[in-house]
């Protein structure tokens, strides 16, 4: 109760001199768990540490059945086994309990090497966040920033405030740009300060998300639409496909083959149908050949025969003409 009362005489001593200057207080706050979560260095280093602490379980396993075995074994031949050799076995089960228990205390009790190990792990994690938070705070003039994870107790805290991500990024910007180059490293430069602007201006963000995301829509509706489009195309070529198919199969007597059916006797006959059509076909085809070339020569001698009263007309009117000049030349 005493910490909370110092921290409110303390906002409030900032605060005073913050509105005297012309200005509000400036709060934020991380969330320590969160970061940790988001940095590579510590996901991974915790991964490994899981995985020890996951074999020590797996050896307390194997110790317990151990000495369950031992147990079993001591109850079985209890009847057999003398005073001495009992207590002996008594005192060896004792001896493997005491070891499981200092092993188990060793590795995760409250000074073990699973809390040891997590602090060494942390601590330069921290260290850094330490870094990057001050320098986040003198840059844009913060007068408090809390760490939401800790003892002090946050009864409400608006996400604007949180500058958890900032401080990620910061420790992420410092991890790349020991492996870019001049050139990548001018393109971060103009990228970092793009993410500096916004994290200024929430709604410029805000403004941003919501235009790659009507963006996206859009991709994504035209996506749609060729898909669709491709799928129509795709039906009408079938379509003609099997409209050709069913014309040249009539045109050459045949039956098409999504017609034919997989029962045998019914194959047997399309079969004998499609022979029978085989074998007439030759004649069917030299009656239509004959057909048109007796039309094409119908149609000859019907156009010599216009052609030839078209002159013959010509020259009559020409010679009724001559006539007429005559006639009147003579009168």
């Amino acid at each position: 109760m005493k910490k909370y009362f110092a921290i409110s005489i303390l906002l409030l001593f900032f605060g005073y001199n913050a509105l005297a200057q012309g200005r509000g207080v400036k709060i934020g706050y991380i969330d320590m768990e969160y970061i940790l979560q988001n940095v590579p260095d510590y996901t991974e280093a915790k991964n490994q540490l899981e995985q020890k602490a996951e074999k020590w379980k797996q050896d307390i396993e194997a110790k317990k059945v151990e000495i369950a075995k031992l147990k079993d074994a001591l109850k079985t031949e209890r009847a057999l086994l003398t005073k001495e050799l009992i207590e002996e076995r008594e005192e060896e089960i004792k001896f493997q309990e005491n070891e499981l228990i200092e092993f188990q205390q060793k590795k995760f009790g409250p000074n073990g090497d699973l809390i040891t190990q997590k602090a060494v792990l942390v601590k330069p994690i921290q260290d850094q966040v330490f870094t990057a938070v001050q320098d986040i705070a003198e840059l844009k003039k913060y007068d408090f920033i809390f760490d939401k994870s800790s003892d002090l107790t946050m009864l409400f805290s608006a996400k604007r405030h949180d500058i958890s991500d900032q401080v990620i990024r910061a420790i992420t910007r410092a991890e790349r740009r020991e492996q870019l180059s001049k050139k990548e490293l001018k393109e971060q430069e103009k990228k970092e300060y793009q993410e500096d602007v916004e994290d200024e201006n929430p709604a410029l963000a805000a403004r941003k998300k919501a235009l790659e995301e009507k963006k996206a829509a859009r991709d994504k509706m035209m996506e749609d639409r060729k898909l669709a489009a491709e799928a129509k195309k795709k039906e009408a070529d079938d379509k003609r496909k099997a409209a050709a198919e069913a014309r040249e199969a009539k045109k050459n007597g045949t039956v098409p083959a999504s017609d034919k059916s997989t029962d045998k006797p019914a194959g047997e006959t399309a079969k004998t149908v499609s022979d029978s059509t085989a074998t007439a076909n030759p004649n069917s085809k030299e009656a239509k050949a004959a057909a048109r070339a007796k039309l094409i020569e119908d149609r000859k001698k019907a156009l010599e025969d216009k052609k030839k009263k078209i002159l013959e007309d010509r020259e009559a009117a020409k010679k009724a003409k001559e006539d007429k000049k005559t006639e009147t030349k003579t009168e």
